[in-house]
């Protein structure tokens, strides 16, 4: 297992941290290839009900390690963006399962665009996020361009990825670009308490939010209702909802499965 990445499954959670912290987590190919494993294992494992993406140190992400090659202008970037960074977007989107993403500080270039394609994004309250591409003469990636207009708005977005502001997480919270701010003091204990909520919760039902929202960016209303329908007798079929409506019949606390 590489070094560069933490992984453990409690009660139903996998927490993945992201572990170069000497070099603000930022990403060479191996964490790269260990976060896409890790992404991988969390979707085929039946133990697994939610995801918690995490970082060690002060940085959660800073992006792509411009230091992996001794010549930074010599790194092909097109196998790196097709073959680092699109498979751990597209698993992130694609995994049939919640994944809270709590950022522990930076979050810069790649970093903070893999943190934006979470299920639910929190930020500690010293935390901010910089689309940090423009500096060094490059565009967004990890799906900057698709996630972000989306959730704060074409002009926004625009200047934030040619200026390449420095967003604190409260900003970044009022813009709609991250769920939730937490204190830095209770940042740990809380975050995971909010990934335990999601692994405790139907997740089947998640999963089929999360199927809609990727189709909602393309469809039209009546393609997105007729979605609905769909996605809502599926999950109408689950153990889940009958437990959901018994419990609810009976004011007692649901005991979710996930099926």
């Amino acid at each position: 297992m590489s070094s560069t990445l933490i992984k453990s499954v409690e009660n139903g959670v996998m927490k993945i941290i992201l572990n170069r912290p000497d070099r603000f987590n930022a990403f060479n190919r191996e964490m790269a290839l260990a976060l896409q494993e890790a992404l991988f294992e969390a979707m085929r494992n039946e133990a697994v009900r939610a995801i918690y993406l995490s970082a060690t140190g002060k940085a959660f992400c800073s992006g792509q390690d411009l230091k992996e090659a001794e010549d930074p202008t010599a790194i092909d970037l097109r196998a790196t963006v097709r073959g680092n960074y699109n498979p751990i977007i597209e698993r992130m989107r694609t995994v049939e399962k919640p994944i809270l993403v709590a950022v522990n500080g930076v979050a810069a270039g790649a970093g903070a665009n893999i943190a934006l394609a979470g299920d639910v994004v929190v930020a500690k309250e010293s935390a901010s996020f910089v689309q940090a591409f423009s500096k060094i003469g490059l565009i967004p990636d990890c799906g900057g361009t698709f996630f972000l207009p989306r959730m704060v708005g074409w002009g926004k977005a625009s200047g934030l990825m040619m200026m390449a502001d420095n967003v604190s997480a409260t900003e970044a919270e009022k813009m709609g670009m991250i769920y939730k701010v937490i204190p830095d003091e209770d940042f740990e204990v809380e975050s995971m308490k909010m990934a335990q909520y999601l692994a405790d919760m139907p997740t089947r039902a998640f999963a089929y939010t999360k199927l809609a929202l990727n189709q909602s960016v393309t469809h039209s209303l009546e393609q997105q209702l007729n979605l609905e329908v769909d996605y809502q007798g599926a999950c109408g079929d689950t153990e889940d909802f009958a437990e959901g409506v018994s419990a609810f019949v009976e004011k007692r606390k649901p005991e979710f499965r996930g099926c």
